[in-house]
């Protein structure tokens, strides 16, 4: 957790980066560092890029997270680049590195300022294990991936940020925790598939953005990877009273909005969850 070199203004713009990745990885990164350049041309203080948005293979997932184990790995490298040359700070989705037996990855979201340094990291809590009636059929990300255990939140020039990955969004207690700590803003890059998306993405942002009274912001993968994965898309920004501010559907993109943490402050002034949540043991009575 680390403050931010400037305190937090009212209004900001933020904007969330779709991408499509595939199995390329400088491809992958032309593309992001397109989007990037874009958004920062859009007036964007704070910039969120999807999960997986270098390392869309899981053939590749080992052996890239054993070159960004230090700050010299290469999409690292490139992230700190991006942020000072658009003057941005960037939300970089999730990059694999090496877990410390190098048997598999965490799934690592690294915040960086607009001088390149890396202010924060959020190893992905919740692994989606899961089966799905899609043509992959079964996903199972803790044969590659090590769960992180730590809450994180950071103090961006946009507000204080709470980090979370994609899966970690059908958990409120872990949003609630980061409303507690201080939270205005968080963050969900994502790789929702097509099917789970198009039946629960939005669903759940509005619900966490209403619940914990912060903005959502939610950049997803947006199409067709190979033929086997397909995603929903439809990053957006949603407010905390639950509205989407903006969305981009489908393929690559950009969703921008401005943030006002003054209206935070009203929302939770005129309707004050925290200070009206109870701190009861529930049990069952029959």
């Amino acid at each position: 957790m680390t403050e931010a070199d400037n305190s937090p203004v009212t209004k900001r713009t933020v904007a969330m980066i779709q991408l499509v990745s595939g199995k390329v990885l400088q491809h992958n990164l032309e593309r992001a560092g397109h989007w990037i350049s874009e958004a920062a041309a859009a007036g964007a203080s704070l910039v969120l890029l999807p999960e997986n948005f270098a390392v869309f293979n899981a053939s590749a997932l080992l052996e890239q997270g054993l070159k960004e184990v230090t700050i010299d790995g290469p999409v690292r490298q490139f992230i700190a680049q991006q942020a000072r040359l658009h003057g941005v700070w960037i939300v970089a989705g999730s990059i694999p590195v090496s877990s410390s037996d190098g048997r598999r990855v965490r799934s690592a979201c690294f915040v960086v300022d607009d001088q390149g340094i890396e202010q924060a990291r959020y190893d992905k809590v919740h692994l989606f294990d899961v089966d799905v009636a899609d043509n992959q059929g079964s996903y199972r990300e803790s044969d590659q991936i090590e769960p992180g255990n730590r809450l994180v939140l950071v103090d961006t020039p946009v507000g204080r940020l709470g980090l979370s990955i994609c899966y970690d969004l059908r958990f409120p207690d872990l949003y609630q925790k980061l409303v507690e700590e201080g939270a205005q803003l968080i963050s969900v890059p994502a790789a929702f598939t097509q099917i789970t998306g198009e039946a629960h993405w939005e669903v759940l942002l509005r619900a966490r953005a209403i619940e914990t009274q912060c903005y959502l912001l939610a950049a997803n993968q947006g199409g067709v990877h190979n033929d086997r994965r397909e995603t929903f898309g439809h990053s957006m920004v949603v407010d905390p009273w639950g509205t989407v501010l903006d969305c981009k559907e489908k393929d690559e993109g950009l969703a921008l909005a401005e943030i006002n943490l003054q209206y935070v402050a009203e929302l939770r002034h005129k309707m004050p969850l925290q200070r009206h949540r109870r701190g009861l043991s529930y049990c069952a009575h029959e």
